[in-house]
Order: structure tokens, then C-alpha cells, then sequence
């Protein structure tokens, strides 16, 4: 059951020492609302650390803040849990057993439609980016948005909404662009750090990648495979390859756009992208996975063609 933001809030408020967690693999969505709670929280004298699995990819080094990342969990004594931009607690990586058993109260902050709710406390609602919402409870809450921080909210809500291009953007979406904007947001160095500038590595690594692009179902479905030997070859590592899958989607036709990244023999992470007739959340909940009505991703195993099968009817049974 979802609480209501003044609940969170009063959560939030009330507790001393946090402990602010997002997914493995960090995104800008899951930095950027992840980062901006914690120094909201500091800037209110409270003890709040950071942590993730995972470093945030090189691509995020001009952020400052990221410095503030842990891959483990500060020792003391801590009063609240809160995640942020987390679908499940399997996301959560090496913490999720730590967050699970925890005796005093969880929190989850989210925008997953995916998001059953496996917190004390729920704030979960459809929308662009977490960092929406979180932006709602700082404004709500009352609490001082320093340029810092507008610039890691419009981090997330710039990357997670495509650069405002996806259908889930609303009025709502803009005004909190607007807002943060107004506090300082910088949208140029934001977008020419996120879709301009790209490493050597990731330009020859997309060449080969799009260069072998597979059609199915008459041309509405594409696959791009991302094998290990390209990205070793190339010198690129996982995190270059975000926003690959989106590239495909601009094909006329095209409907659903699958990107397989090989992360060990026979193991592929999909990302799942629709331009709005395909339920992709749905096509990924068949794996185990989900996330979004047009963005999703799941885990699949088994041979390259055997995987592309089987998305295929997937896919297909949607359509």
C-alpha cells in the first residue's frame, strides 16, 4: 500500500542516521535522486551515506557528489533505510539481504510500475523518473534545493525521460524541469555530459553493434547483441553501452527495440524499449524481470539464438 508523501516525510524528518540505497549499475536516475536525498539530508544535520553495489560509471566523474558512493554500508547504528529508483529488493544487490532484515524502518522511493511495495513504507507512483518524485518531497517537505542538488534532479529526470522524448512525460514533468531550472539546473552541460560527448571506446563499440542489427516479426521487433569479445576489443566496459537500445527505435516500423548484452557464457541482461503499442513490462515480467510499460529488462539464459527465440513469441504475444 502506498503511503501518502507527508508520511515519508515525517520519516525522513524524524530519523538521524540513514543509510540511502539505489540499484547495482547506477543509471543518472538512480544517482541523481539517490545523491540529492542524501545531501538534502545532510544540509538538515542529519548522518546520511550512499551506497551501491556499484561505482558510478566514468561517464558521471564530472558530478562531484559521486565521490559520496559506497559499496558498503558505513558502520554505526542506523534508524532508516531508504531506497530510491528500486524495483525489487533483488536490485539492490549485496545489500538486499541487509535491507530485508532490517529492524527499523525501510522506506522505498520509486517509479516502477513494477514496485510491489517491499518496504515499511511505499511512495511508489508512475512517472518519468524518481527523481520527480523526489523533487515533490523536497518541495513539499519544505526543504532548501541548493543548485547542487537541482543539478542531480535534472540529472535523472533529462536521462530517464529520454531527454523529455518518452509518452510518459507529462505537464507535471516539465514544470518540475522548469522548477529546477530555476534553481540552478544546468541543462546544457547536463545533456552535452549524457548524449553528446561519448569516449572513443563507445563509438567503436556502437559501430559494430548497429552494424549488425536483427529484424523480426515483419520488421516491428530489432535485436542489437553487445558480445563480451566486442566490448573487450573495443576497451569498452558495461556502462557504455547505455542508450544503445533506444537507437533502433528510430527505424521506421520498428515497435520494439531489444538490446542483448552478453554478461557471461550463455547469461544476457535484455533491455526492452517500445514506442507505445507493445507492453514491454509485460514481456519482461515473463523472464522475471520488469520496470516500465515501454521501458523494461529482464535476465535470460541460454544460447544467443535460443534467447532471441524466445523473446521473439514474447514479443509476439503482446503485439
Amino acid at each position: 500500500m502506498n503511503a501518502k508523501i507527508e508520511e515519508i516525510i515525517e520519516q525522513l524528518n524524524k530519523s538521524s542516521r540513514i543509510a540511502v540505497f539505489c540499484h547495482a549499475r547506477p543509471d543518472g536516475d538512480a544517482l541523481g535522486s539517490g545523491l540529492a536525498l542524501t545531501l538534502a539530508l545532510k544540509n538538515l544535520g542529519k548522518t546520511a551515506h550512499m551506497c551501491c553495489e556499484d561505482l558510478p560509471p566514468e561517464k558521471f566523474s564530472y558530478i562531484p557528489a559521486t565521490e559520496l558512493v559506497n559499496t558498503t554500508i558505513p558502520q554505526g547504528e542506523y534508524d532508516l533505510f531508504v531506497t530510491v529508483d528500486c524495483a525489487d529488493t533483488a536490485r539492490l544487490g549485496v545489500f538486499a539481504k541487509r535491507f530485508s532484515k532490517f529492524k527499523k524502518t525501510t522506506v522505498n522511493i520509486d517509479h516502477h510500475v513494477s514496485n510491489g511495495g517491499f518496504a515499511a513504507y511505499n511512495f511508489v507512483q508512475d512517472c518519468p523518473a524518481s527523481c520527480e518524485i523526489v523533487t515533490r518531497i523536497f518541495r513539499t517537505a519544505g526543504w532548501e534545493i541548493t543548485e547542487e542538488i537541482a543539478n542531480l534532479l535534472m540529472l535523472g529526470l533529462i536521462t530517464d525521460s529520454g531527454n523529455f522524448t518518452h509518452q510518459d512525460v507529462t505537464a507535471q514533468t516539465f514544470e518540475t524541469a522548469a522548477y529546477l531550472r530555476g534553481k540552478g539546473a544546468d541543462v546544457n552541460k547536463i545533456n552535452y555530459q549524457m548524449f553528446t560527448r561519448q569516449p572513443k571506446e563507445r563509438a567503436l563499440l556502437y559501430g559494430r553493434v548497429m552494424n549488425k542489427i536483427r529484424f523480426a516479426l515483419d520488421d516491428k521487433l530489432t535485436f542489437i547483441v553487445i558480445p563480451k569479445k566486442d566490448m573487450e576489443e573495443c576497451g569498452a566496459d558495461k556502462s557504455l553501452t547505455e542508450g544503445f537500445v533506444d537507437f533502433p527505435l528510430t527505424i521506421d516500423g520498428v515497435e520494439v527495440s531489444i538490446s542483448l548484452m552478453e554478461f557471461k557464457k550463455e547469461q544476457y541482461k535484455a533491455s526492452l524499449r517500445s514506442k507505445g503499442k507493445v507492453n514491454v513490462n509485460a514481456v519482461a515480467a515473463t523472464f522475471g524481470g520488469g520496470g516500465h510499460v515501454l521501458a523494461s529488462g529482464c535476465m535470460l539464459f541460454g544460447t544467443i539464438e535460443h534467447v532471441i527465440d524466445k523473446l521473439t513469441y514474447a514479443v509476439y504475444q503482446n503485439l
